[in-house]
């Protein structure tokens, strides 16, 4: 892990096009943005885990559990005019 002092409106580059800029060091709370193209997710670590959990367990899941979509043999559910 590569530990550096950063003050706001200093930048980090992360290979040729990710930046990450200090906007903001308030108390114990630090704002940065993320200049990044559009092909490379960015998440925040906690909701990165959650969905990676999330798509573990559907993984997993029995696919006779899974409910079935509305077939075009069903009624509509739309009221006829």
């Amino acid at each position: 892990m590569l530990i550096i002092t950063r003050r706001p409106g200093e930048k980090l580059m992360i290979g040729d096009d990710v930046v990450i800029e200090v906007i903001e060091v308030s108390g114990s709370s630090v704002r940065i943005g993320i200049a990044a193209p559009k092909s490379i997710p960015v998440y925040r670590e906690e909701i990165y885990s959650a969905v990676k959990a999330e798509n573990t367990a559907a993984a997993a899941a029995d696919p006779g559990q899974v409910p079935q979509e509305l077939t075009s043999a069903e009624p509509s559910a739309r009221p006829s005019s």
